[in-house]
């Protein structure tokens, strides 16, 4: 008996448990056959045995199955297996073991303020089965401390391990023995990654962490050195030859990875624009080493100086890349559209092109924005003119369009961080993400009109909850939003809030909660649509070389054309393990992206500290508010370090008011910090607001009729729940190198192109306020440049509690209030979308180079 039927059976039966004899007698199952189907639900947490004999499903005996989300702080929350359920919180006392991101199993119970905590009952599978973190010696043997600091437990190695390991090393340790009750946690060392001050041993350090792979296995080696160097005409057979085509591509000016290129040309009545992406398929064939390789990485991740690729060089960077003066086979989409940007007609067909010219964003940025002479510059401004009829048409039909500032961190020869940049997002830019997001929603139509088997990029609707909670905040600072009664948001709605509020102090405010209130884009076998695009077809055609969802898309096509109906069913009963796969990889490499880019910026301003900047408040929390700086640098400016006033959060304006003073401080709020630390190990960058930093606006208090959170509104800090992540305003009237495709759009945003991770220009953070200049002092630069890396906003997603890191110095509390839907701590706007648990995105492109812009 398999265990679905099995586990589909039992939730027929009304009885909250069986004994293995009634189900052999009910299911009409041999005792054997139900055995082992009940062995494999124990292992994946299905089922639970509840005494010797019985079991039973774990939701009908009040247990509730997921991953478990540690805080340094020693408590959890448990993340549901099943998304519409909330998460539970679980005491330091309560985890009997259970390390971050165990999955468990937890016994339920409504805690006094109404929401869910647990006691963990059983660990169903270990997370942590190696540990990177830092080697200290002590005596024969040592302590291992890990560099995840949600993995409070130290590991103990033996004397054998840890023989020639000098301390201040980076290691890696194998757990063989997991913390339970007072024994402490027990490994081995199996790799010494050098001392912590090593170049590269830093990044090198967060790559073993989230084991990423680098090094390809031999098979797979062995395959690629077989792939040809050049095209053999003999492979033209059977596609268009479109080599006389004028074709270049534009990518950042140190990608080495182009896996798109475009065209365009004048037809009666509009324009025919092709989109011609590399055709990995004919060299990756499916089910080869090379390609179950490439599943298990699911994406390339760009760190801060260096790529994991998803593909060997020999192929990203050589027969696969769309170099100049080369003919390369590729997939191209060939769309023609009239003036008012509408599609007239399209084919997707397999070609050999010729890129005619190897464009960077910067000379075509120079060519149509300071008139510069660059070649092809009649192509180029009709691509300009497209672009704008597409973008409109995008943006009256709803879609989404976020544009936040993303950083470009640069480093010296020694890995060092030299500079931080805020990347603008030109016209260049803009054209690459409104072509590829053309081609890619022209590809799912096709997908879904000839019923081939598929991974979409799906953006599902808002969470009711949420965005209810979105619209009231936006409705009380004066930007009510007209809705139809009793139906759901529409993209649209929100496009005409983003249109209304540009330009004013509320337009970070509403922009950033806004893609708080969205959902996580993902990718999945059915077509669900895509929200933040308000469209109704979506998926990833044009990246390939850095992402298997693409690949798989072209493999379909391609066995269409073949006919190969056996391997359309093979692909599609394969589809949806695939997808989830593919969004499981993305997420690990957006976290690792993430992580090594705080740990450089917090690196960075170690030696900016005692100095002084002017910023906006990107985030308000219980206990405190983020300061993001021009050149996007956050820190916290904890509660404690908030002068002149004792303040408190106030929940339904999402921020914090003196209580004496009535001072305000919101969202979007120029303010003043000085740099009071940074802390390497922990990524984070901390503040204290200088009490001339701004009059702050004074709200009317108990003396002027009005309320504050101690005569009415609750606080978080009166256990009150914040209930959307939010931020109010006053009312006014590559990633490096890298390519930046949709970055203002929701898969930019919650939207695409599949990273997440941060933008631009509209949005971007404010010049420094004017101020004597100290002696000796260089601030962090707040220069903006054309420059080549993508900037992409982050789709919206589901909540996570903060990174322990941000959390210290009398921040929340062991149980901790202003925990919002789900137990998830809420109100903690932190300054990028992408910090916030949305993912990159963009037009399906990202950025190359070290870093990867965003994804749709």
């Amino acid at each position: 008996m398999e265990l679905q039927t099995l586990v589909e059976a039992l939730q027929a039966r009304p009885e909250s448990m069986l004994e293995l004899g009634q189900m052999a007698e009910l299911f009409g199952a041999s005792e054997k056959e139900l055995t082992d189907a009940l062995n494999a639900g124990l292992q994946t947490g299905e089922i639970v045995k509840v005494q010797k004999g019985i079991y039973a499903l774990p939701q009908r005996m009040g247990f509730v199955v997921g991953r478990l989300h540690s805080h340094p702080k020693g408590f959890a929350f448990v993340i549901p297996d099943d998304p519409e359920a909330e998460d539970v919180y679980v005491s330091a006392d309560n985890r009997d073991g259970a390390m971050h991101n165990d999955r468990v199993v937890v016994r339920v119970r409504t805690g006094r303020d109404g929401r869910l905590e647990g006691t963990v009952e059983r660990i169903i599978t270990r997370a942590n089965q190696r540990i990177v973190g830092l080697f200290n010696r002590d005596g024969d043997g040592g302590v291992v401390i890990a560099d995840d600091v949600r993995v409070m437990e130290p590991v103990m190695v033996d004397r054998d391990s840890a023989r020639g390991v000098e301390s201040g090393h980076k290691v890696v340790a194998e757990v063989t023995r997991f913390p339970q009750n007072a024994r402490p946690m027990e490994g081995r060392i199996v790799e010494d990654l050098g001392h912590k001050d090593d170049v590269g041993v830093d990044v090198l350090s967060i790559i073993r962490q989230f084991e990423l792979p680098e090094a390809f296995p031999k098979n797979v080696v062995a395959e690629v050195e077989k792939a040809p160097k050049t095209v053999d005409p003999s492979e033209f057979a059977g596609r268009e030859d479109l080599r006389d085509w004028v074709t270049f591509t534009i990518d950042g000016a140190d990608a080495k990875d182009l896996d798109d290129a475009v065209s365009l040309t004048r037809i009666d009545g509009g324009w025919q624009l092709g989109v011609h992406i590399a055709d990995v398929s004919h060299y990756v064939k499916y089910g080869t080493s090379l390609d179950k390789e490439a599943l298990r990485r699911g994406t390339s991740v760009y760190l801060v100086d260096r790529v994991v690729p998803m593909l060997p060089r020999e192929l990203s960077n050589g027969i696969c890349s769309l170099n100049e003066d080369e003919d390369r086979l590729a997939f191209s989409c060939i769309m023609d559209f009239d003036e008012e940007g509408r599609q007239t007609d399209y084919r997707v067909v397999k070609s050999v092109i010729h890129s005619h010219k190897r464009f960077t964003y910067d000379q075509v940025s120079r060519g149509l924005e300071a008139g510069e002479n660059v070649p092809y510059l009649a192509v180029l401004k009709e691509m300009e003119s497209l672009c704008r009829v597409l973008r409109k048409k995008r943006m009256d039909r709803g879609g989404l369009d976020f544009d936040l500032p993303e950083p470009k961190i640069d480093l010296d020869p020694l890995g060092h961080p030299s500079d931080i940049i805020c990347t603008p997002r030109t016209i260049a830019h803009q054209m690459i993400e409104e072509f590829m997001l053309a081609a890619n929603e022209t590809v799912a139509r096709h997908m879904k009109k000839t019923k081939l088997p598929c991974i979409y990029r799906v953006h599902e609707d808002p969470d009711p909850q949420r965005m209810d909670d979105f619209l009231e905040f936006v409705g009380r600072i004066g930007y009510p939003v007209k809705r139809e009664p009793g139906k759901a948001i529409r993209p649209k709605d929100l496009q005409r809030l983003l249109t209304r509020v540009e330009g004013t102090p509320e337009e970070s405010v509403v922009g950033r909660l806004m893609l708080r209130s969205l959902q996580k884009a993902r990718y999945a076998e059915e077509n669900l649509g895509h929200f933040g695009l308000a469209a109704k077809d979506y998926l990833h055609f044009t990246s390939p070389i850095r992402r298997y969802p693409d690949l798989f898309v072209h493999r379909a096509l391609t066995m269409a054309a073949r006919g190969e109906e056996k391997a359309l069913r093979r692909m599609k009963k394969a589809a949806p393990d695939t997808a989830d796969l593919c969004s499981i990889a993305e997420r690990n490499a957006m976290e690792a992206e993430r992580e090594a880019d705080n740990m450089k910026i917090a690196e960075y301003m170690q030696a900016h500290i005692g100095e002084e900047y002017g910023g906006i408040i990107s985030g308000v929390t219980s206990f405190g508010i983020y300061v993001q700086l021009p050149n996007t640098v956050e820190g916290l400016v904890h509660v404690s370090r908030l002068p002149g006033d004792y303040y408190v959060y106030d929940e339904k304006m999402y921020s914090m008011v003196g209580q004496r003073s009535h001072r305000v401080l919101r969202m979007g709020d120029k303010v003043r910090v000085r740099v009071t630390g940074a802390d390497v190990a922990r990524r984070t960058v901390d503040f204290e607001l200088l009490e001339n930093g701004r009059d702050g606006e004074r709200r009317p208090g108990p003396r002027d009729g009005g309320r504050t959170p101690q005569d009415g509104g609750r606080s978080a800090r009166d256990g009150g729940t914040p209930r959307a992540s939010g931020n109010a305003g006053r009312r006014g009237g590559n990633r490096r190198g890298g390519r930046r495709k949709a970055a203002g759009t929701p898969d930019a945003a919650a939207g695409e192109p599949g990273g997440p991770k941060r933008d631009g220009t509209r949005g971007a953070a404010p010049a420094p306020e004017k101020r004597e200049p100290r002696k000796k002092q260089s601030p962090p630069p707040a220069r903006q440049r054309s420059g080549e890396g993508p900037a992409a906003p982050a789709d919206g997603g589901r909540r996570r509690p903060k990174p322990a890191a941000r959390l210290r110095d009398g921040g929340e509390h062991d149980r901790p209030r202003g925990t919002g839907k789900n137990g998830r701590p809420s109100g903690q706007l932190f300054g990028s979308a992408a910090r916030a648990g949305f993912e990159p995105s963009g037009s399906g492109q990202g950025s190359r180079g070290p870093r990867r812009g965003g994804q749709h």
